[in-house]
């Protein structure tokens, strides 16, 4: 059986590790840029600097962990190791920075461990030599790529490395329960029980049975395409049932997180016709990137409209079409090809866009486990070539630049988010209309105290995307503290009229109207903005104000009694007119 060449050339392993070893080493070297950087108000904000509910290993963290879903994501491994990183470095990014890059030298080598076991499975007459130099091809394809930075540099996507080690771990301990004659059931229980800590760790991962179904096929050879109904088929399948209800149980969960944190992208915005055509342009991206990582951003833009008619979308889905057709009738020459695209489809499609949320098209993180597979794709062209001596020397040759080209890019690329300002001046370089890159900006300056750095990327961000009543909102209060009441009344007015539901924007509205001498315009979004938030101050600070203006000095003694009960110290601000 093709399974048990895997467990072949047992006097080698030790030299095995230790190219896995030299080969974590290299990939630690090229992000070694990552641990001087810091913070980035992109989420790291949101999950670490405002949060002090994961800082530490106590009980009172821990439950916290183990409940809580911040943007969407249920996540409590990787809480765990965040917690331990508190408990070692406080808050200094370092020593966040370094877990993730650790993490990712580590999956380097157990990525070299799974190529080389797969390889062996598909080409079992390839002899070691050239097995290995497969192996580290795709190793450092997969680890070198500027694609990697972003889920590496980021310290809000440790949950990327984290659950991909899990994932790869899963996948050798399967490996060797397939090709063991003893103690499969422990190998079994091992697989089963990384990938519930995977799933822990970011819920991406449900769609890993899937793709054990594809190795089983090929190269595995346990289930052949014709003997579905075979007693050895069923037992194969049924080994996968209790990966699928742990992913079913995660997807589970992950909907009701969604449902309850964020806000799902609509099917009436972005009906099913949409999301295969923003499937489809998934599918082709990140290959497209992996040959040419250029221009790489935090943000692609999910555009306000997505139609398959479109050229942006229509090209990427008949190459699809194209690729899975051709693949599909040259399946009995070449499996591979067909095995490699369904795993890396597989992978892709939980951010894929058939279900979606956020305001990204696309994300270079995205790719950190499904690029593997096409990482696979160059090993095996690598022990193709070695077969022919002058081709394989080229190939080898040729693969070695363009390996060493992707790290240099990488080294380069990890820089590009070492901190708040230079990611988004550097996304801003990249792409000039990128709103959300400007409102991103912006809001970081804002918060800083730099309002005249803030209010033109704030600006700009509204005026490129005028459907966002978020950047109306951010401009209209940046605006507003910086005592330009009457340039943000029109940016309030377009965020409320928008979104009505925004009691922020429906207060600042409010006020800015008290500002500019309006009070009597003023007063019904005061009004609603109380009652909609009867212990929120600020409407009741402008509601003080309206009644001042408009002779009510009851009514004003009145809203400035509930405000000293709610704030004495804005309620000591409103002084008595005299």
């Amino acid at each position: 059986m093709v399974v048990n060449g895997m467990l072949a050339d047992r006097r080698r392993s030790p030299f095995d590790v230790l190219v896995a070893v030299a080969l974590a080493a290299i990939t630690l070297f090229v992000f070694l840029p990552a641990l001087g950087g810091g913070w980035v108000q992109f989420d790291d904000d949101r999950n670490f600097l405002d949060n002090v509910a994961y800082r530490g290993l106590g009980p009172a963290q821990v439950r916290w962990m183990v409940s809580a879903a911040i943007m969407g994501h249920w996540t409590p491994v990787t809480w765990l190791t965040h917690g331990a990183d508190y408990v070692v470095w406080g808050m200094n990014p370092f020593g966040y920075h370094l877990g993730n890059v650790l993490l990712h030298a580590a999956n380097a080598a157990l990525v070299y461990a799974l190529a080389l076991r797969l390889l062996g499975a598909a080409m079992p007459g390839a002899a070691i030599v050239p097995r290995r130099l497969g192996a580290a091809a795709a190793t450092l394809a997969f680890a070198l790529h500027p694609l990697r930075a972003e889920s590496v540099a980021w310290i809000t996507e440790r949950r990327d490395v984290l659950s991909a080690f899990f994932a790869l771990a899963s996948v050798l301990a399967y490996l060797h329960f397939c090709a063991a004659a003893e103690g499969r059931r422990a190998r079994y229980l091992a697989s089963l029980g990384l990938f519930a800590l995977g799933l822990l760790s970011k819920s991406m991962l449900v769609s890993l049975p899937a793709v054990f179904l594809v190795l089983d096929v090929y190269p595995l050879r346990r289930l052949q395409p014709r003997a579905w109904r075979s007693p050895a088929a069923r037992t194969v399948v049924l080994e996968k049932l209790p990966y699928l209800a742990l992913a079913l149980a995660s997807v589970a969960v992950t909907s009701s997180v969604m449902a309850r944190t964020v806000r799902v992208t609509s099917l009436a915005l972005y009906p099913v016709s949409a999301r295969l055509a923003m499937a489809a342009y998934s599918l082709v991206f990140y290959p497209w990137k992996l040959l040419a990582p250029l221009d790489l951003m935090p943000m692609y833009e999910l555009p306000v409209h997505v139609s398959l008619l479109e050229p942006r979308f229509l090209v990427p889905m008949a190459l699809v079409v194209v690729t899975t057709v051709a693949l599909v009738l040259a399946r009995h020459r070449w499996p591979a090809g067909l095995a490699i695209w369904l795993a890396y489809a597989a992978l892709l499609a939980p951010v894929s866009g058939l279900a979606h949320a956020g305001p990204q098209l696309v994300a270079d993180r995205f790719s950190y486990l499904p690029s593997l597979a096409l990482a696979l794709l160059l090993g095996a062209g690598v022990v193709a070539a070695t077969r022919q001596a002058v081709l394989g020397r080229a190939v080898l040759v040729a693969v070695g630049l363009w390996i060493a080209s992707m790290a240099s890019l990488t080294w380069a690329q990890v820089q590009a988010w070492h901190d708040t300002d230079t990611l988004f001046a550097y996304a801003i370089e990249v792409d000039p209309d990128c709103g959300w890159c400007y409102a991103q900006y912006g809001g970081a300056l804002g918060n800083r105290g730099d309002l005249p750095g803030a209010i033109p990327l704030l600006e700009r961000a509204a005026a490129l995307r005028p459907h966002r009543s978020g950047y109306q909102a951010q401009a209209g209060l940046a605006l507003l503290k910086a005592g330009r009441a009457a340039d943000a009344v029109p940016y309030l007015d377009r965020a409320v009229a928008m979104q009505p539901g925004n009691l922020d924007a429906v207060t600042n509205l409010g006020l800015a109207l008290v500002e500019v001498g309006h009070a009597a315009d003023a007063l019904p979004y005061l009004e609603r903005a109380a009652a909609g938030r009867p212990s929120a101050a600020e409407p009741r600070v402008g509601l003080v104000r309206v009644h001042r203006a408009l002779g009510r000095r009851a009514d004003a003694d009145a809203e400035l009694t509930v405000l000293r009960r709610l704030d004495p110290s804005l309620a000591a601000g409103l002084r008595q007119p005299r």
